[in-house]
């Protein structure tokens, strides 16, 4: 009878332990700052860009966030949007090679935004639009690495880039950029059909992709409870044999 309650105890053990580490490594892997938006096309103009940024932390909560825009593929025309309860400070970078556009040449954009003077409580998060006139038409995806400062002073530097296919513990929000738009008279941006479609299609990427972590932590956690079945089976065979003799 012993060895039924040890079995018992140490299969409930073992799955309670696992369905832990798998729940906390998808918390982990839902808390990074991301960047959301439309599909973009290389060089559009006039669209919005979204800084999600969520509290990880138990018993601190984020009182700045710093954003770094890559000035190797310029964002032009940036204009922050008014945040309840926070200030943003704006800093240009002159540019190592000016921009030549239609209204003229750009020779500095902006490099920095920084948020402060709010609060992210644990459990919370907080989006932080900017505005944007016209993205690089000369890369297929931009890096906007970031910051996140807690009231405890801790500091989570969100500014490493995948390599060879694998997510780095703390990745830099990328947006990426579709193929330009073939239009007569405007080659930069994509129409509000393509936009909405491509938008679309990011989105059920997205979900698909969310979808897909969630059904294979899932199936992981039925795997152990599985064996965890299979080993009370065992241990109540051994049981009935035992009472048998």
């Amino acid at each position: 009878m012993s060895r039924t309650r040890t079995a018992l105890r140490r299969a409930g053990a073992v799955t309670a332990l696992t369905a832990a580490a798998l729940l906390a490594a998808a918390g982990v892997a839902s808390a990074h700052v991301t960047v959301h938006s439309d599909s973009y096309a290389k060089g559009a103009a006039d669209g919005v860009l979204t800084f999600r940024v969520p509290n990880e932390e138990d018993n601190a909560s984020t009182t700045k966030v710093q954003v770094f825009l890559p000035t190797d593929h310029p964002v032009l025309g940036v204009l922050v949007h008014p945040q309840d309860g926070w200030t943003a400070q704006v800093t240009n970078t002159k540019l190592k090679k000016p921009i030549k556009t239609d209204d003229g040449t750009i020779t500095d954009a902006v490099s920095e935004i920084t948020f402060s003077g709010g609060k992210i409580a644990p459990g919370q998060y907080e989006d932080f639009n900017v505005a944007f006139g016209q993205l690089p038409d000369d890369t297929d995806q931009l890096a906007f690495k970031a910051l996140q400062t807690y009231s405890g002073g801790k500091v989570i530097r969100w500014i490493e880039e995948a390599h060879g296919g694998q997510e780095p513990e703390n990745p830099a929000p990328v947006l990426k950029l579709t193929a330009k738009a073939a239009e007569e008279g405007d080659s930069s941006t994509a129409s509000p059909t393509d936009s909405k479609s491509a938008a679309g299609t990011r989105s059920t990427t997205s979900a698909g992709d969310s979808t897909a972590r969630g059904l294979g932590i899932a199936g992981l956690v039925v795997g152990v409870l599985g064996l965890a079945a299979a080993e009370f089976a065992v241990a109540g065979a051994r049981s009935t044999g035992n009472r048998a003799e």
